[in-house]
């Protein structure tokens, strides 16, 4: 009897022909360790050489900007149209410590778009001059992109694989969800465009199209190129599911390795396995696809796993599925079913670095921190039928995570004992003496 320990113990050979030696990958986490300049410090080096012996066959990086100033956060390693020696040298010694265990390392390349905060870029870029609907005035006005721009952002984005590559990182993934700036341009909702680059979903797809074409021909035919790419936005009037497996199978024919299925953005944040401060919109799975509706999505466990399953009744390209997965019988049943070829972790890994050499191993299940971690007590837990504040507990659980592998990279070590108001606080100060150093 096939155990969830063999299951995820089988390598998984990509259409480029690189091999993963299992069928766990480490999800792109936002670390903030990098200098302001966004060069990788020892920090990171830490952190990923943890990660690196902890067992999984693929890690991903946080997002690494293609552009300066449009960052997800301060601290986010940056190649933007250029690498100096000591770039170079501090994105070799990155890459060699993040394989030094003989997996694969892969580079999420990315670019901020109005999801940009104020405090990196005041009026950012988008497909077109629409805000974000968000309180608080953390994000600016964004300004359209225009057709040269979208051509330079192209270039940028294919240098940046090519110098990731040279610098002994093993793929790379475009980060075509969450809202960010590809993301932003397949979405009805925030691209408003009349040019080649808005309108059908072939034009809204057009930029990201163009974006693997470069990124291939820098990178040559044996090098995986990945692409996250959202099952849905889960807003009216914002990418929807069949657009979705639309896009899967073009990116099929653009030789793409591997396709991460996720979902949501900043403003309705199904990444997180939470809603925004707008109702969230249902996706409907077209009929034909519904006689495999996952029993791990019914359970709330693994978030993406359904929109998996449907989407692999439309194409090969094998498919990474991160968000929510912690009982191994989950993810043995996401890859026995074809839902997954890769299962992403990410939370687990901020405390225990080891899961999948834990997973494999045999063990059971891993931990979940979240509901320890709320703001709002037990004794008020009635408060939480309120959206708005069970929205904000929510974020304030992720400023947790943040600190975590900010104590990791700086120590070697996770830090259990902090709060989530003390994890906020930590953070916050760490983002500040970022910015003071610009």
């Amino acid at each position: 009897m096939t155990t969830a320990a063999d299951a995820l113990n089988t390598p998984v050979t990509l259409p480029c022909g690189a091999i993963l030696k299992n069928r766990i990958g480490k999800a792109a986490m936002t670390e903030g360790l990098a200098t302001m300049a966004g060069v990788p410090t020892a920090h990171l080096d830490t952190l990923y050489g943890l990660w690196s012996d902890g067992g999984a066959g693929m890690l991903l990086s946080g997002n690494i900007q293609i552009d300066k100033d449009h960052l997800e956060r301060p601290g986010n390693v940056i190649i933007d149209g250029s690498a100096d020696e000591a770039l170079k040298t501090a994105l070799t010694s990155f890459a060699k410590t993040a394989t030094r265990s003989g997996n694969h390392f892969w580079a999420q390349l990315s670019h901020g778009g109005r999801q940009t905060m104020k405090n990196v870029n005041l009026n950012p870029k988008a497909p077109s001059a629409i805000k974000l609907g968000l309180p608080g005035g953390q994000f600016g006005e964004p300004v359209a992109l225009s057709i040269d721009e979208i051509k330079q952002l192209t270039q940028k984005f294919a240098f940046a694989a090519k110098t990731c590559k040279e610098c002994g990182f093993t793929g790379v993934q475009i980060h075509a969800a969450h809202g960010y700036l590809l993301s932003s341009f397949l979405s009805p909702r925030a691209n408003v465009r009349n040019d080649e680059y808005g309108g059908s979903i072939e034009n809204r797809a057009r930029f990201l199209r163009e974006v693997i074409a470069a990124v291939r021909a820098a990178v040559g035919p044996e090098f995986p190129i990945a692409v996250k790419l959202n099952s849905a936005d889960f807003q009216r009037g914002g990418f929807a599911f069949e657009d979705s497996i639309t896009v899967a199978k073009w990116l099929e024919q653009d030789s793409v390795d591997l396709i991460e299925i996720s979902g949501g953005n900043y403003e309705q944040p199904k990444l997180m396995g939470i809603e925004g401060l707008e109702e969230a919109e249902d996706q409907e799975i077209a009929d034909a696809d519904k006689d495999h509706r996952a029993q791990s999505t019914i359970e709330r466990e693994a978030y993406f796993v359904e929109f998996a399953l449907a989407m692999q009744k439309h194409v090969s390209v094998p498919l990474m599925v991160t968000g929510g997965f912690r009982q191994a019988s989950t993810m043995q049943y996401a890859i026995e079913s074809g839902a997954a070829d890769i299962v992403g972790l990410g939370r687990p890994m901020c405390v225990m670095t080891d899961a999948p050499n834990a997973l494999l191993s045999g063990q059971k299940s891993l931990p979940s921190y979240e509901n320890e971690l709320a703001l709002i007590p037990s004794w008020l837990g009635f408060l939480k039928a309120i959206k708005t504040i069970r929205t904000i507990d929510s974020f304030a659980v992720q400023y947790w995570f943040y600190a975590q592998l900010s104590s990791l990279g700086r120590t070697g070590k996770a830090n259990t004992k902090l709060s989530a108001f003390a994890s906020a606080k930590l953070v916050d100060a760490e983002q500040k003496a970022l910015l003071k150093t610009r």
